[in-house]
């Protein structure tokens, strides 16, 4: 018996426009149609919808698209590459957050709350850091330290913000990151506001990625039993 876009659509609260919009996108195989014109959808539908609805909080809205575009186009390899990409992003970004908790770690550990009292200058900075002034520049460029200028000098003043941030820098490059990733991990620290909320707010990034893994350990499961589903019926057209 054949489902009507309005009997998917009910199942997840979402329009029948939207499941019309899916089968365009490639979500959904191609609905067969009723001699009126009308879409009839069948169970490998309904699984197709569910399998894209579980994927997105794990891989997100677009890599979900496109692991269930190859999906119906019996594409397995594509399918298996779009999901290991998505495996090894959340592992660079298991791996960050716990190389930023290992360097506020080090933050802790050593006087830097001594240094963080006050703005200081890069000459100054370079050298605590044992780096050279034009690291810092290069930093700057890439948007991991927000130096200000002096009012009466113009020389770049490192407020004591910018001192945490350059000495996760610091650490984090020492631990072989690139700085795109680096400016990534220390704009989420950066977002906390304060020192003080910066252990929240790596919990709660510490629980996104918590989140995530699960999301994509039930995805896994809900896909394998629609390429189970497609590799019968594709074997029973055959």
């Amino acid at each position: 018996m054949g489902l009507r876009p309005v009997d998917l659509a009910r199942e997840h609260g979402i329009s029948t426009q939207a499941v019309r919009n899916y089968e365009q996108a490639g979500i959904l195989p191609a609905a067969e149609r009723s001699p009126h014109g009308y879409r009839l959808y069948g169970p490998e539908h309904a699984q197709a919808l569910r399998t894209f609805i579980a994927l997105v909080p794990g891989h997100g809205h677009q890599v979900a698209t496109d692991i269930m575009r190859a999906a119906n186009q019996g594409d397995l390899e594509m399918v298996f590459r779009l999901i290991d990409q998505s495996h090894a992003g959340l592992l660079r970004d298991r791996q960050t957050l716990d190389a930023v908790t290992r360097a506020l770690g080090d933050l802790t550990s050593q006087d830097v709350p001594e240094l963080m009292r006050g703005e200081v200058h890069i000459g100054s900075l370079a050298r605590r850091l044992g780096l050279r002034p034009a690291t810092l520049r290069k930093w700057e460029k890439a948007g991991i330290v927000r130096p200000e200028r002096d009012a009466v000098t113009g020389y770049r003043a490192y407020p004591a913000a910018a001192v945490r941030d350059a000495h996760l820098a610091h650490q984090l490059r020492r631990g072989g990151y690139p700085l795109e990733r680096i400016a990534s991990a220390i704009e989420q620290v950066r977002n906390a506001g304060s020192v003080e909320a910066l252990e929240s707010t790596l919990e709660d990034w510490r629980s996104g990625i918590a989140r995530r893994s699960s999301s994509m350990l039930r995805a896994s499961a809900r896909l394998a039993r629609y390429l189970d589903m497609e590799s019968r019926e594709g074997g029973a057209r055959g």
